[in-house]
């Protein structure tokens, strides 16, 4: 029934919970869960104020109830869930009289952590953790789970296949964007949305973070690339204080006429979030009620992503970088026997810095064990490149294994006709998401004709529908047959290229390199065959980013084709060439500052050992390891570089500095440690990405962080300021509910170590509210609060 209604009417969320919970006494620490069973007639109580405000779907009061947070309590996490959907369900019964039809979404935010490679908890483990809630929430007799406030891609991943897999509910899933439109991890809209989509979620969109004026950008973006119905859920505006009391700026009136405006945009599914009220809902279904939704539209666009950044095929042609394969590379067949993953993510690395859009990932060899090779390649590769990855297998494990754990929507080669391939391939492309490659061969072999290729991606494209997977999920490889076996090779691959994207409109991709197998000078051949492939309509080729003549075609074609607007790439990349001159040839070795830049750890290890053969240990501190860490956080600034690459970078970095400090203690010297800082989450807050993320940085800043961890009460703080003569404190939140224990901690501060000085951050924090609760800095994120600590140190 809400699937048949979803997209055609609109429909809506109820508004926040926190903000109420803390009016009728919960305490900062306090757990809000917890009151479903302690005081579940307040919880009632605030559920049937929402349905009596007019809203057709109410979030159970679960939205930390996860095996993570609730491992020690008190209350076990079935009896919790099972109390929220039953306290949901009952306000329900009590609280409509206008014969509406209501449903209870089972409300599941994050945990609270990091998944790795950036922190301690594996994808696998987030999975299980949600498994649990999701299970006990269907039993419990929820109508939908709604994942929300998710601010990495990879966990609403987790989360997302969690409920996919052990309930049969319907899935909404809504991120927090920044209002660069970014996600915590650095991914932005349409990388979340292609994911998203390819996970097959029922509904997507944005919550909290911000009010409905600083969203309107971001819908406007999510509309262009989504075609499943769009949820958006702000906050009332942005959190202030009066007389010690937190409030939000956005009233019940403004907000509703924000939301109109939302749902003219085309959101089909609207709510409120933190500092929403009844009355904001009342007055936004009031307001509302009349208007029709515009229905969702299918968008054409073939999109893969990685975590950070999406590629669209279709337009001007992409490169996917074809080195990390082992066919016919001595020297990457010997990495992957030695498992030298630096080698192998140089790899990666080079093609991204010489242009490629994509990266080929292929590590089939006879003696390795391919699905634990591949899942540790792609985990790795994802931690150093926010480039997309082509998982490259026929081991239908291995596959899986990969598509399992990747962060994004993956291209995937590939499925051909044969049908036995299509049975194993297309199941794992409906569960996980991917952009599929389909090569025209069946069991009749590779079709000598063009019209015989077109017929076996016709017969590809047809067998996908079975499945739901649209022929914008499908990409056409054609392949190129070797010239000096077959004379017509060419002329056929090119042809069936055409009339592939004529007839089906889909997108293709070439192995261009194949073409000149057993010829003298394949440069030449396979150069000119890429850019008449490109002139029929290859979307993508697999080719090495670094053979210059395969470049050349690149740039040249696509400034001739006018891709390249004013030929300002043509120019980039080779107005300082003379004629006739040669590219210059790539390094063999990095220098320390790439290494660390690049956040290649067994690298940044050997060449750190190279140089202390030459230079004094503080030189190469101040002279390499201090300017990588600045280039790559100015990166992160003006968002080029993503968080999993400063925390890699960062990771490099102390592996350098470990290896100096080893040298110095052998000398009888020491690393001199700059002034301590402390760092804490607050009173009543259990998340500390955040805290976490600006530790690892400042500690490579030589800082020595006194980490006080979470849930941490004023006294504790400013007890260890006081004994230890600290300087610089600084207190994260990420709850509205914990932000006045934040403001306790520094009014403590200023009475009993006045100098100190305290930098604030949190996902609930604004520079107006650090300014009003008395912080002296408040840092938009964990380089800001570098860059600030510097310059505490520096003005004593």
């Amino acid at each position: 029934m809400l699937l048949e209604r979803l997209g055609k009417e609109l429909l809506y969320f109820d508004g926040g919970m926190g903000t109420l919970l803390q009016s009728k006494g919960l305490q900062p620490g306090e757990l809000p869960e917890v009151w479903n069973l302690e005081h579940a007639e307040e919880i009632v109580d605030i559920h049937k104020s929402y349905f009596e405000a007019g809203s057709d779907i109410v979030l159970s009061n679960t939205f930390g109830a996860n095996a993570i947070k609730f491992h020690d309590s008190k209350y076990g996490l079935k009896e919790i869930v099972t109390a929220g959907i039953q306290n949901a369900k009952k306000a329900a019964e009590l609280g409509v009289h206008d014969g509406r039809t209501t449903y209870v979404a089972l409300d599941v935010g994050p945990t609270g952590k990091l998944l790795k490679p950036m922190g301690d908890l594996s994808f696998e483990d987030a999975y299980e953790a949600f498994k649990e809630t999701m299970i006990y929430g269907e039993e419990a007799g929820a109508d939908l789970i709604h994942i929300e406030t998710m601010s990495d891609s990879y966990e609403v991943k987790a989360a997302v296949l969690a409920a996919k897999e052990n309930t049969s509910l319907p899935v909404f899933a809504t991120m927090i964007f920044d209002e660069k439109g970014k996600l915590l991890t650095g991914g932005d809209v349409p990388a979340v949305i292609a994911m998203l989509e390819g996970l097959r979620v029922d509904a997507l969109g944005i919550n909290c973070g911000m009010g409905p004026e600083q969203m309107l950008p971001i819908l406007e973006d999510i509309l262009k690339y989504a075609s499943v119905p769009i949820i958006v859920k702000p906050n009332a505006g942005l959190p202030k204080q009066r007389d010690g009391e937190v409030y939000y700026d956005v009233e019940p009136e403004q907000f509703a006429g924000y939301m109109a405006k939302i749902v003219e945009m085309g959101a089909h599914v609207i709510g409120g979030c933190c500092g929403t009220t009844p009355a904001h809902i009342q007055k936004m279904v009031e307001t509302t009620r009349e208007m029709s939704v515009k229905p969702a539209t299918k968008k054409d666009i073939t999109m893969v992503s990685s975590y950070g950044h999406a590629v669209i095929l279709g337009g001007k042609p992409m490169i996917i970088g074809e080195r990390i394969n082992p066919t016919g590379k001595k020297k990457f067949k010997q990495a992957l026997k030695d498992h030298d993953m630096d080698y192998i993510l140089k790899e990666g690395i080079t093609q991204q810095d010489k242009g490629a859009h994509i990266l080929d990932v292929n590590v089939g060899l006879p003696d390795i064990d391919e699905p634990a090779m591949m899942k540790e390649v792609i985990m790795e590769l994802q931690s150093v490149s926010s480039l997309p990855l082509q998982i490259d297998t026929v081991d239908i494990t291995a596959m899986e294994a990969a598509m399992r754990i990747y962060n994004g929507k993956p291209m995937v080669n590939s499925v051909n006709g044969k049908q036995e391939n299509m049975d194993a391939v297309f199941p794992l492309i409906k569960r996980y998401g991917g952009v599929v490659i389909g090569l025209t061969i069946d069991e009749d072999g590779i079709p000598a004709t063009a019209d015989g290729r077109v017929r076996v991606a016709g017969k590809i494209i047809e067998e996908a529908k079975k499945y739901g997977i649209d022929k914008k999920d499908i990409v056409i490889d054609v392949l190129a047959m070797t010239i000096s076996s077959e004379p017509e090779g060419a002329k056929v691959t090119l042809e069936a290229l055409k009339k592939v994207r004529e007839i089906y409109g889909v997108c293709t991709v070439l192995g261009v390199s194949n073409i000149s197998f057993g010829l003298p000078y394949r440069p030449a051949v396979n150069s000119n065959f890429y850019t008449m492939a490109m002139q029929n309509g290859l979307s993508a080729g697999i080719i090495n980013p670094s053979s210059e003549d395969m470049m050349r075609s690149y740039y040249s074609f696509c400034a001739l084709m006018n891709y390249d607007k004013n030929c300002e790439e043509y120019i980039r990349v080779y107005g300082s060439q003379k004629a006739g001159t040669p590219a210059p040839a790539a390094k063999a070795e990095l220098t320390l500052k790439e290494a660390i830049e690049k956040g290649l750890k067994e690298e940044a290890h050997h060449v750190t050992g190279e140089l202390l053969k030459e230079q004094a240990p503080l030189e190469i501190i101040n002279e390499h390891l201090i300017p990588a860490l600045d280039t790559v956080g100015k990166g992160f600034e003006k968002g080029t570089v993503f968080l999993p690459q400063l925390l890699m970078s960062a990771d490099a970095a102390k592996i350098a500095f470990a290896v100096i400090k080893d040298v110095l203690a052998q000398e009888g010297g020491e690393v001199q440690a700059k002034n301590k800082v402390i760092l804490a989450t607050v009173k009543g807050d259990i998340h500390d990405i955040g805290k976490n993320i600006v530790k690892v940085l400042l500690e490579n800043y030589s800082f020595d962080v006194i980490d006080l961890g979470k849930d941490v009460p004023p006294e504790v703080i400013v007890d260890t300021a006081v004994e230890q003569d600290i300087r610089l404190v600084g207190l994260s939140a990420l709850m509205t509910t914990t932000v006045v224990s934040m403001e306790e901690t520094i009014k403590l501060l200023r009475e009993r170590k006045p100098e100190c000085k305290v930098m604030v951050g949190g996902a609930v924090l604004n520079q107006d509210y650090a300014d009003m609760i008395g912080a002296d800095f408040y840092g938009k994120d964990a380089m800001q609060s570098v860059y600030y600590a510097q310059r505490v140190f520096e003005e004593e």
